[in-house]
């Protein structure tokens, strides 16, 4: 029987390495690990000339600020701490091995430098987590550890909640000094390429300096890095729902000038924005650490608190002028030239048939017009007596008796002696009146002038 042509035979993926070569580079793995680990010990610093100095480059990537916490002072943050050094120890030639040129084994194997966060605020005062490192075959080993940070900040906020804040991460080693350890970093700055935003912190920058320092116990020196992180609130917040608040309640305050002082609800309403400023206030208060500086926004509740409660004062008075009742003295001259006149004009207060351009009509000439009343309504029998005189003789008319007169004469005064008091109290309301006005104007530039105030300094 006859044959066809054999059937081409799959080609094998080069990629795919087989099984006996796996095989292989496994032994290798397990021979290179035991030839490494045969005399090694971690314990000492892998050196081979004791009397130089290690150096370690250190890598700080910053993933996410998870929490800043002002009333502590404490910073929590995410990190990535890669450490790189030369172990003279763990060398090897990679063409013995086949081929084999790094290999990942867990980090408490070898020597690690003991690197700490010296300003650590942690409790637990835990280090980094427990990672591999990377093992080169020239002996360079690379270790990259997460950790999440607790560290001390000095928070200013005195501009708060328009304020930024410089939290340092100083790192170094605990034990070495200088002459054992030369730490460096290998980045000007932390390395924010992998940063997560955070909704209340931006973060401008972070830049990274080397320090050597020598401390009053030993006399070595000891180098650090620290890395400054440059943060500025997102106060968007802050300004919506602490700022326009007390903003809009202060605005309340001078309108309490303009309520009638017959209504009852003058002083009510500025004890009313006065308690509300306080629980801003308090809100405020819990949140800041109790530090001498006053935040901006806890001086701008301060001033205008001091405002209402000026202005509650002021109310108070002004209310005992306008419930002057008829024992009250006239207005002084002085109070009349200044207050009904100049600054009755000044406010705009008038009264019906009066307008703002034109002078305020002079109270006088209502009280000469109610004398002349007075006068023509205080005699009303006399005029009709005389009539009577001619019309009837003398001892036959009962109108000119005494204890007539006299008590034509008391309904009289009487009469006079109410319009006199009704003048007085109508000169003193109106008084009161523009007073209230002025006020009114007076505070409401005063909000206006403090919130100014406040946005220029934030900005």
């Amino acid at each position: 029987l006859g044959r066809g042509p054999a059937a081409p035979r799959p080609l094998q993926n080069p990629l795919r390495a087989s099984p006996g070569c796996r095989g292989a580079q496994g032994r290798f793995a397990y021979k290179l690990l035991h030839d490494l680990f045969a005399n090694y010990s971690s314990a000492l610093r892998p050196v081979e000339d004791t009397d130089r100095a290690l150096n370690v480059t250190l890598k700080v990537t910053l993933a996410q600020i998870i929490d800043m916490d002002e009333r502590n002072q404490v910073l929590t943050s995410y990190l990535w701490v890669r450490q790189t050094w030369l172990d003279a120890h763990l060398t090897w030639d990679k063409d013995e091995y086949g081929g084999i040129d790094s290999i990942r084994i867990p980090s408490s194997l070898v020597w690690r430098p003991d690197i700490i966060l010296y300003n650590n605020a942690d409790e637990r005062f835990g280090g980094s987590m427990e990672t591999n490192v990377v093992l080169r075959s020239d002996g360079h080993i690379t270790w990259d550890s997460p950790a999440i940070t607790k560290s001390s900040c000095k928070v200013d906020v005195s501009y708060f909640p328009f304020d930024g804040q410089q939290c340092r991460l100083t790192f170094g080693s605990w034990t070495y000094n200088g002459n054992q350890i030369d730490l460096r970093n290998q980045l000007d700055s932390g390395d924010l390429t992998d940063f997560v935003e955070n909704v209340e912190w931006e973060v401008l920058g972070m830049p990274a300096t080397r320090n050597v320092i020598t401390y009053g116990c030993c006399s070595e020196p000891y180098p650090d890095v620290t890395y400054t992180l440059l943060l500025r609130r997102r106060a968007s917040f802050y300004i919506f729902n602490l700022l326009l608040p007390c903003i809009m309640v202060s605005f309340l305050a001078p309108l309490g000038f303009y309520l009638p002082a017959d209504s009852g609800e003058k002083v009510s309403l500025g004890v009313t924005v006065l308690l509300a400023l306080t629980v801003f206030q308090l809100l405020v208060a819990e949140s800041m650490p109790p530090s001498e500086s006053v935040p901006l926004i806890g001086k701008y509740y301060i001033a205008t608190m001091t405002m209402i409660t000026a202005s509650t004062a002021l109310t108070i008075f002004i209310m005992n002028v306008h419930h002057c009742g008829p024992g009250a003295r006239p207005v002084p001259p002085w109070a009349r030239r200044l207050i009904l006149h100049h600054m009755a004009r000044l406010c705009c207060v008038y009264e019906m048939g009066e307008s703002c351009q034109g002078a305020p009509r002079a109270l006088g000439g209502r009280a000469g017009a109610g004398g002349d009343a007075g006068g023509a309504g205080e005699r009303p029998g006399e005029g009709r007596a005389g009539a009577e005189v001619r019309g009837c003789p003398w001892e036959h008319c009962l109108c000119h008796h005494d204890a007539l007169l006299r008590n034509v004469g008391y309904i009289a005064g009487c009469f006079r002696r109410h319009r006199a008091n009704q003048r007085r109290t109508g000169e003193w309301k109106k008084v009161a009146k523009v007073m209230d006005r002025f006020f009114m104007w007076v505070f409401f530039l005063m909000v206006f002038l403090m919130s100014v105030l406040v946005l220029g300094n934030a900005a």
